[in-house]
């Protein structure tokens, strides 16, 4: 074995030993950001208002790590301007958004299962607009994951399911797959926490205006949120959603990201749905029944199947100066 080839596969065990408890922390960072929410609304909090504060709070903090990250190539904000305006909108805000939305009406966890089918969105996207026909293990995820999504909405029971509570965390999918579909783009030059960052401000600028013209309902209270531990002053879960939930996960996506690839980062990101439904039951008391968490499972495992049907995107190995004898495992988006 090669000096080089020994030194790789050290590097490698070593960003997955360092970037697994980075992605996992991403992972529960972002799944307690609808506990929180939820708190909020049932004290009289517009979602758009709870929405809106997490995504100020967030693009304060993230406005210094971005202006360093961009390193004075101002350029990059001009040139990736519909990229940014996308993500921010769609990717970001309305993501955001349509899953406070839906977690004021149904439970936590699941509005997030129904996000989590995203990917599936991705693939029949992919299929009908560019006519990249899936391959067999996608379709079998697929329709594990349809089945799932079924057992999950108790429909099969005759349960009253609460329709716009489904509208509005399908919403959030389409949110959620305009993010992949964006991720999956080729280099554009813009770091990672630039597009984050920069993004963040847009989406909050957004809501703002809209919120000031009156198409937005934003209406907030000071008093104390309850919760199922307590009651607590309303600003902790602002910043819990803002700081924790939102510009710490997103500092420690990318950092895991770019330690173990996109594609092993993505399996891990779905522990946020486990994250997503921990919180709601520490915090609000809600827990599925045993039909729909079956259900959950079942989605889960569809995801995963449906990503294993992707085909692999290439791992580049790059050196770090000399003198270091390691090396850093990068994907193509990070180069």
């Amino acid at each position: 074995m090669s000096k080089v080839s020994s030194d790789t596969m050290v590097a490698s065990a070593r960003d997955v030993r360092l970037g697994l408890p980075l992605a996992i922390a991403a992972a529960f960072a972002f799944g307690m950001s609808g506990g929180w929410a939820r708190g909020l609304i049932d004290a009289g909090w517009t979602p758009g208002a709870a929405v809106t504060a997490r995504i100020w709070v967030a693009a304060l903090v993230l406005l210094i790590p971005t202006i360093l990250s961009l390193r004075g190539r101002w350029g990059l904000l001009r040139r990736n301007a519909g990229m940014i305006l996308a993500y921010g909108l769609l990717a970001v805000t309305a993501t955001q958004l349509f899953y406070f939305q839906a977690v004021a009406v149904m439970d936590v966890g699941l509005a997030l299962l129904i996000e989590y089918t995203a990917p599936v969105a991705v693939l029949l996207w992919l299929w009908l607009r560019r006519g990249e026909r899936p391959t067999r293990r996608s379709i079998i995820g697929a329709a594990i994951a349809f089945v799932g999504l079924v057992l999950m909405l108790d429909i099969l029971t005759g349960a009253d399911v609460n329709v716009a509570g489904i509208l509005w965390a399908l919403g959030a999918m389409v949110g959620a797959a305009t993010y992949f579909v964006l991720s999956a783009k080729a280099d554009t030059g813009l770091p990672p926490i630039a597009l984050a960052g920069s993004g963040l401000l847009l989406g909050a600028l957004g809501l703002t205006a809209a919120g000031a013209i009156g198409v937005l309902p934003i209406t907030w209270t000071t008093d104390d949120i309850a919760y199922r531990f307590g009651s607590v002053p309303w600003f902790v879960p602002v910043l819990a959603m803002g700081v924790v939930a939102t510009a710490l996960a997103y500092l420690l996506g990318i950092a895991s990201t770019r330690m173990l690839g996109s594609r092993l980062a993505s399996f891990v990101a779905l522990a946020e749905v486990v994250a997503a439904l921990l919180f709601g039951w520490l915090l609000l008391g809600q827990l599925p029944d045993l039909l729909q968490a079956l259900g959950g499972v079942l989605v889960l495992v569809g995801v995963v199947v449906v990503k294993l049907g992707e085909p692999s995107a290439p791992e580049f190995i790059e050196p770090v100066p000399a003198g270091k004898n390691v090396y850093e495992k990068r994907t193509p988006e990070d180069i």
